[in-house]
């Protein structure tokens, strides 16, 4: 049954109409994310059962069609637009595992781990945060601190200091024991952040 979500939250992603480039081809944006997303939870948390697998692969399906224009400019907008967002895409995968079979419980279970609910408390929201993170710091982290040139050090400092915090020791480990690649031109303040 597993596969047959994954093959359904796979399908929805590919129609992203935002590409990128990698290995040398464009890909759907979303496909990509949903991809390291599933690399990184195989590298951190190897025996995940399938229904971690279905909610780290469905994090972020369909996330083009909720845009954060659609949501006021500011921190509460910002706030109002990542809430709705978890909530999107928690009854996006869960409508899919429905309709391939899974219980009530078993939804109800990645429900809560992609809206990320009681994180710190349930051990499977904790699990997708860990590694949502992960691919952040790996992945994207570069690409934002580009996009933001006006950013200074002391707002740096804070984001990925705040980033930590959402972390389990676990993922702290896991980062300081050389596990992902940090992205070279933000090392120095990656570490001066975390000292």
């Amino acid at each position: 049954m597993s596969q047959t979500v994954i093959e359904a939250i796979d399908a929805a992603n590919a129609a992203d109409p935002n590409r990128v480039k990698h290995a040398g081809q464009a890909l759907a944006k979303e496909s990509l994310y949903s991809m390291r997303m599933t690399d990184m939870l195989n590298r951190f948390n190897p025996q995940a059962d399938e229904l971690m697998h279905i909610a780290a692969r469905g994090q972020h399906i369909e996330r083009w069609r909720s845009p954060r224009s659609n949501f006021p400019v500011g921190k509460q907008g910002y706030y109002q637009w990542r809430t709705a967002l978890y909530d999107f895409h928690a009854e996006r995968v869960t409508a899919l595992m429905k309709t391939a079979g899974y219980s009530t419980g078993e939804c109800e279970r990645v429900y809560a781990a992609v809206a990320k609910k009681n994180i710190k408390r349930n051990p499977d929201s904790q699990l997708i945060e860990d590694i949502a993170s992960l691919v952040f710091i790996e992945h994207y982290m570069l690409d934002f601190a580009t996009s933001k040139p006006d950013y200074d050090e002391q707002k740096w400092l804070g984001i990925i200091r705040k980033t930590w915090q959402k972390m389990s020791n676990e993922a702290h480990e896991f980062v300081l024991a050389g596990n992902i690649s940090l992205p070279e031109p933000l090392k120095p303040i990656i570490t001066k952040a975390l000292s």
